[in-house]
């Protein structure tokens, strides 16, 4: 259930609709790229059209209160996903705070707390207006998260028992955050810290996990999914993939921590086309990873299971014969789910030319219901396995893979290869060769430069672009304002405690916590320019 557009209330709703009926509820987060570069919305001409396109603005702890408001986050039948890199530590923090002030409601409610705390909230804002939920709330919002807009848990409860309901929702929370920095400088490029520093914060993000017991939300989502969509391979995809996560491994363990405290918090993300190999991507992962786990680092059984995540190609949906998007989405997600992958996202048929629309997204959710609900075969897991073609694609991609690994030591590894912009070399070659072989129509795409249409299957435009409107954009830019205008007195002590942690080699996760209480998005990232530099990156 992906989803981000405009301003947090637009994307509840599109996730209440997406979840209505399942028992489930698993929300997966785009985000505009003001805040994939962690800034806050802002008049600026460079800034403001972006604001609530092509993702939600997230920019406050209120923001991501009323993002997944109506959803309990405490609940092992809700899992979120958020896919954010660079600003990744501050959006976190933000979703932790929110559901932790989620128990905090329901402790609240449970215990007839409300009048006082209703007391509470009044004496804090006196006159001044509180921050509330544009819009009617959708079908199936309970209003749950609403309750303290404006406040956090510790400032209408006792420290005692708001120190308990922390504890608790932390050992609880479902999640993944993508938080993957290698990827970032290799593919994706919303890198904003320098590398050091973001492994850095990486590296305190897992050791707070470890130290709070936070066992049910992956702290990284390791990504090839990136590079497939900027044109690597399959091979390329799931070697550079791998070998990202065991750099991870390596750091993590020069920082003193036990592989079997860190690795079941690992997950992994890759990218389905329709070659070949990615009948056996998954298959490939988990038998390189395990074995590695075992035999190198001695890790215990869960650290070696490597779980995984299946996005369909978003770079096989064409803006020509565009309804023949969903065959091939279907084709990658039967891929997906014979490779027995973890979850699975299926991309909409109109994602070639806009943001998908509600019945766009809803064929694309029906492709897994209809697999999973219909196919007998599917019924079964890993229903090819042991056949001939399966089990020597396994072993020639597996190959094809320790041979890169091969290649990438003998630059250094994965971080000496960035210096020499090795894996981006590597995957614009790649792309280049895949769009002449498009082009030339050596590789065949039906409806796109074979089996035209009698009209030539002509490129087809959207006939309505969903974007944020400026009323979204002005409402956003007041939002912040008075979100800064409110924490005044508490946001520069924030901050500066937080470059102090952050210069005195303190856990910059632990403080970021409370920081993020008081500060906003672009707030946090200046402060820490400060302290760990900008991206710059090796020409």
């Amino acid at each position: 259930m992906f989803a981000g557009e405009g301003p947090p209330e637009q994307t509840n709703r599109r996730f209440h609709y997406l979840a209505a009926g399942s028992k489930a509820k698993r929300l997966s987060t785009a985000f505009d790229s003001v805040t994939l570069y962690g800034e806050d919305p802002h008049g600026r001409p460079d800034v403001y059209g972006k604001v609530g396109n092509s993702g939600v603005s997230i920019a406050t702890l209120d923001d991501a209160k009323k993002l997944y408001s109506g959803f309990d986050l405490n609940d092992p039948a809700t899992s979120v996903s958020m896919t954010i890199n660079g600003p990744a530590p501050t959006i976190l923090a933000f979703f932790l705070n929110a559901a932790i002030d989620q128990a905090c409601e329901k402790h609240i409610v449970a215990h007839g707390l409300e009048p006082a705390v209703r007391a509470r909230i009044d004496e804090i804002y006196g006159d001044r207006p509180r921050p509330h939920y544009e819009g009617d709330l959708p079908d199936g919002h309970d209003g749950l998260g609403l309750m303290l807009l404006g406040v956090t848990g510790d400032q209408v409860l006792d420290a005692d028992t708001y120190h308990q309901l922390r504890l608790e929702t932390l050992g609880r929370v479902r999640g993944t955050v993508q938080a993957d920095i290698l990827k970032e400088d290799q593919a994706q490029n919303t890198c904003i810290f320098s590398a050091e520093f973001s492994l850095r914060m990486m590296g305190d993000i897992q050791q707070f996990f470890i130290e709070n017991q936070i066992d049910n939300f992956y702290s990284v989502s390791i990504s090839g999914y990136h590079m497939a969509e900027a044109g690597a391979n399959p091979i390329s995809q799931l070697a550079f993939t791998l070998a990202n996560g065991f750099t991870y491994v390596e750091y993590y363990l020069s920082r003193g921590m036990d592989i079997d405290d860190f690795a079941p918090n690992f997950s992994f993300f890759f990218s389905n086309g329709t070659d070949p190999e990615y009948a056996v991507i998954g298959r490939v992962a988990r038998r390189v990873w395990a074995k590695a786990i075992k035999h190198r680092y001695g890790g215990n059984e869960r650290s070696q299971k490597l779980k995984y995540h299946i996005q369909t190609s978003g770079r096989s949906l064409h803006a020509q014969e565009i309804s023949f998007n969903d065959i091939r989405t279907t084709l990658q997600a039967l891929y997906a789910i014979y490779d027995n992958t973890n979850s699975l996202h299926t991309n909409a048929y109109d994602e070639a030319i806009t943001t998908p629309s509600e019945d766009s997204v809803r064929r694309a959710v029906a492709i897994q219901l209809i697999i999973n609900r219909e196919l007998g075969l599917a019924k079964n897991e890993n229903p090819l396995q042991g056949s001939f073609v399966i089990e020597y694609l396994t072993d020639l991609v597996e190959a094809a893979v320790l041979e890169e690994f091969d290649r990438l030591s003998s630059r250094g590894g994965v971080l000496g290869a960035m210096e020499r912009q090795y894996q981006r070399t590597r995957i614009q070659e790649e792309s280049l060769y895949y769009e002449r072989r498009k082009e030339t129509g050596e590789h065949p795409i039906i409806g796109v430069n074979t089996y035209l249409s009698p009209e030539g299957s002509p490129i087809e435009t959207a006939k309505k672009l969903i974007r944020s409107t400026d009323d979204d954009k002005r409402r956003r830019l007041k939002e912040i304002e008075t979100f800064q205008s409110r924490n005044s007195r508490a946001s520069p002590q924030a901050l500066i405690d937080l470059q102090r942690s952050a210069v005195g080699g303190g856990n910059v996760f632990q403080v970021l916590m409370e920081t993020a209480k008081f500060a906003s998005l672009g707030q946090i990232t200046s402060a820490l320019f400060e302290i760990g530099g900008r991206y710059r990156r090796n020409m």
